[in-house]
């Protein structure tokens, strides 16, 4: 029995983790996703067994609620056999997921730049060799990664660094030549509404997704679709101190720790691109 959108989302406010996994894994992708693919079962089942993994951290999985990694790598075509790059995985969130999913017959790089969260990355591999082993950690920008080598480039929550330091043409451009003819870029980012000033984009962590948009498109990837699965309609996007207002930063402390987490994390845009095929 299929489960409506309007419907999954509302078990999502009310249910446990658990619970929420469970409704989330059962919502119609052809109705919430423009740009989809017909779903691919064997693909679904090996990402929904990665995201049961006893491995994931106690503290990351309760945030499948608002990450929905299932619906969100399903949308980016992601298969357990492909080579796939995670730009920036930071604490290794969705790390934790892409490993497990790829380790016997895809591969995983993880390109982070050096530093305190590439050497932070680097001891949580190590910790967990039986998971970790095959997943291969490189500096950014000095990858190493062969051009037209890869067949997926993920980056989640990003692309709003990238435009407040000013290095989003060189990476874009660089995710352009590791793919390969027809391999997927995947954006996941803070949304911004399209009638703010776009001043705001330096400095509250939100974008456009114009603005996402025009930068892929401007190193020439062509635009797929884009999913909703990560929206979040309670996130005004208009907080003093921007996104980190919101969970799980809660930046302003104990005051009103409460109205952030009953909104929880951000309204986020989720893009699909692809580099055209020669």
């Amino acid at each position: 029995m299929k489960i409506s959108k309007s419907i999954a989302f509302g078990l999502i406010a009310i249910a446990s983790p658990v619970a929420m996994l469970g409704a989330q894994q059962a919502m119609d992708h052809s109705t919430m996703n423009h740009g989809a693919q017909p779903m691919d079962h064997a693909a679904h089942q090996a990402i929904m067994a990665a995201v049961k993994a006893p491995s994931r951290s106690a503290t990351n999985t309760p945030r499948d609620a608002y990450r929905h990694p299932v619906e969100t790598l399903m949308f980016f075509g992601v298969k357990p056999d492909q080579t796939v790059v995670e730009y920036s995985p930071g604490g290794g969130w969705y790390t934790e997921i892409l490993a497990p999913l790829l380790k016997d017959k895809g591969t995983l790089y993880a390109a982070q730049a050096p530093g305190r969260g590439f050497d932070n990355l680097k001891a949580k591999l190590a910790a967990t060799p039986d998971v970790y082993g095959k997943t291969k950690l490189v500096p950014w920008p000095e990858t190493g990664i062969p051009a037209d080598s890869v067949d997926t480039l993920l980056t989640f929550r990003n692309v709003h660094n990238m435009v407040m330091n000013g290095t989003e043409a060189a990476n874009f451009k660089a995710f352009y030549t590791m793919l390969k003819p027809g391999g997927t870029l995947g954006i996941v980012d803070h949304r911004l509404p399209e009638d703010r000033d776009t001043a705001l984009e330096k400095s509250s962590g939100y974008l456009k997704v114009s603005t996402v948009r025009r930068l892929a498109e401007a190193a020439g990837f062509q635009y797929v679709g884009a999913s909703e699965v990560n929206a979040n309609p309670k996130d005004t996007a208009d907080w003093a101190k921007g996104v980190w207002t919101l969970p799980p930063v809660l930046t302003n402390g104990e005051t009103d720790k409460a109205k952030y987490q009953a909104i929880g994390e951000s309204d986020r845009m989720t893009l699909k691109f692809v580099k055209p095929a020669k």
